[in-house]
């Protein structure tokens, strides 16, 4: 039998790849879920559009999941980093208009357009969770302060992740100030302010 090592280095190469090939996306899960709680009725006409998980890549000098320093209730900020059961944190929120491919906000933003029709909440989280619980409620907080959209977002996640929460208004939003506030299974972690004008 004449063996050619040229033809049997091809062979090996080409079946390796192979294998490598067919083992890319075997741990990768689908995290987009539909929201489990309705938009209620309120002054602005919002409906909740469905959030989306992504894991996000890994900084480069990750945070020590053994802190066990002791946090706030309630955090207002963009930098909220909330210890809560578990080892899961809400590291920021960021507010925008649009969001890129790893659902991540295009570009920070406060201030919205009566005429935008969609405000997002880019929640940042760090840590592991077999199972929690994201939710954004939204509030119109001029004259009175009312809630008129509510989502929750289940999420496992073994390291850092970005979850988006959308509200959407086929109208003009009415102008003034507005609040998002993110809970982590059920117990609020951050709260952000911000306002429609033109």
């Amino acid at each position: 039998m004449n063996i050619q090592p040229r033809k049997t280095a091809l062979y090996c190469a080409t079946l390796a790849g192979l294998l490598v090939l067919s083992a890319c996306g075997k741990n990768q899960e689908a995290s987009n879920t539909t929201p489990t709680a309705p938009a209620s009725s309120a002054p602005a006409p919002a409906a909740p559009a469905p959030s989306a998980s992504t894991p996000m890549p890994a900084p480069s000098s990750a945070p020590s999941p053994t802190s066990t320093a002791p946090a706030p209730a309630e955090t207002t900020g963009k930098s909220a980093s909330i210890q809560t059961g578990g080892e899961i944190k809400v590291a920021a929120v960021t507010l925008g208009s649009q969001v890129d491919a790893a659902h991540a906000i295009s570009k920070e933003q406060r201030r919205f357009a009566p005429e935008d029709q969609a405000i997002y909440a880019s929640v940042a989280t760090i840590g592991t969770t077999d199972n929690a619980t994201l939710n954004a409620k939204w509030s119109y907080v001029d004259g009175k302060d009312e809630a008129f959209s509510s989502t929750s977002e289940s999420i496992a996640t073994d390291g850092p992740a970005i979850t988006t929460f959308k509200v959407q208004n086929p109208n003009a939003w009415p102008k003034g100030k507005y609040k998002v506030v993110i809970s982590l299974n059920g117990r609020p972690v951050a709260s952000e302010d911000f306002e429609v004008r033109s």
